[in-house]
């Protein structure tokens, strides 16, 4: 067993959830990439072996036992990441930047910048608290410095 498979063992019975090869693959699936995933995505990646419901199923108690967290894209496509340590059941802290590149359409986690505090009026409850930011992620902005720098006419 390598592992991830372990460890995705361990987080599924820690949340009271049973072991199916369908949610340890979509673990996978989000575990190894390097941004919010959609779930058309996961719907192409995973094809036969799990079907739309189960999948949309996978998600939802995932989010809700703050397995992963969901972020909308600019058209409000639902993307999926995983929660970093201090998530759960009952509270998601996921108070970190979403960055939404413009050109390859990723959602990246920027879990080094935090939303700063903000006040409230009295009288308000906030229940949650998102911050997206768009423009061009690190990997498409150096393709295209790189296709500037081959053309310097254009």
């Amino acid at each position: 067993m390598d592992n991830n498979t372990a460890y995705f063992e361990k987080l599924l019975a820690q949340n009271g959830l049973k072991r199916t090869g369908a949610r340890l693959q979509v673990l996978d699936i989000l575990r190894g990439r390097d941004s919010a995933t959609s779930q058309p995505f996961l719907e192409h990646v995973v094809g036969k072996d799990v079907d739309r419901v189960t999948l949309y199923r996978i998600l939802r108690v995932f989010e809700e036992k703050g397995i992963i967290h969901k972020v909308l894209d600019s058209q409000g496509t639902a993307n999926y990441a995983i929660c970093s340590g201090g998530c759960s059941e009952h509270a998601h802290h996921d108070e970190h930047v979403h960055f939404n590149c413009d050109n390859c359409h990723r959602i990246f986690c920027l879990e080094k910048v935090h939303i700063p505090e903000i006040k409230i009026p009295a009288g308000f409850k906030v229940d949650a608290l998102k911050l997206v930011a768009t423009g061009i992620c690190e990997a498409c902005n150096k393709t295209l410095e790189n296709a500037a720098n081959k053309h310097p006419n254009n």
